[in-house]
């Protein structure tokens, strides 16, 4: 399978990248905010659902989410000194403020946990940054949980 490589310039092209993010898993110390260049970066082993086949095995690969036009980070729920925390990743959402293009993109992560994004307007790219590898294990979404 080809590497992922993606842009997001609007909600729909978030709700994308969203969608290719989902599951992904990252420990607290694999985000940072780069103040001075104005981006938030997260690094995380997707799960690859674009693979879209039923089999007995599936695939996660090393990829790198990257926001730009990033004024300030808020987060809720996380212990940002346990550096080794993993977290699960289930939705990436954008709110529109008063004036548009800026707003908030939040990642929202299992247990209530969320990272608010406070950016000037959607500048995100996601891309593979390695080889896949093989799990037997396929994330689970149970209902009402």
């Amino acid at each position: 399978m080809d590497s992922l490589k993606l842009i997001a310039l609007d909600e729909t092209d978030l709700a994308v990248v969203s969608a290719c993010l989902q599951d992904a898993v990252f420990k607290t110390g694999d985000t940072a905010f780069h103040g001075q260049e104005r981006n938030f970066t997260l690094e995380a082993n997707r799960f690859v659902w674009e693979d879209g086949k039923s089999k007995k095995s599936f695939e996660r690969r090393r990829a790198v989410l990257v926001v730009k036009q990033v004024s300030a980070v808020k987060s809720r729920g996380l212990d940002l000194k346990n550096k080794d925390h993993v977290h699960s990743l289930l939705a990436v959402r954008f709110s529109a403020g008063h004036e548009a293009p800026a707003g908030a993109i939040e990642l929202v992560l299992s247990g209530g946990a969320t990272i608010r994004l406070e950016v000037a307007c959607i500048e995100v790219q996601l891309a593979d940054v390695g080889g896949g590898w093989e799990t037997k294990f396929k994330p689970r979404h149970l209902a009402g949980g």
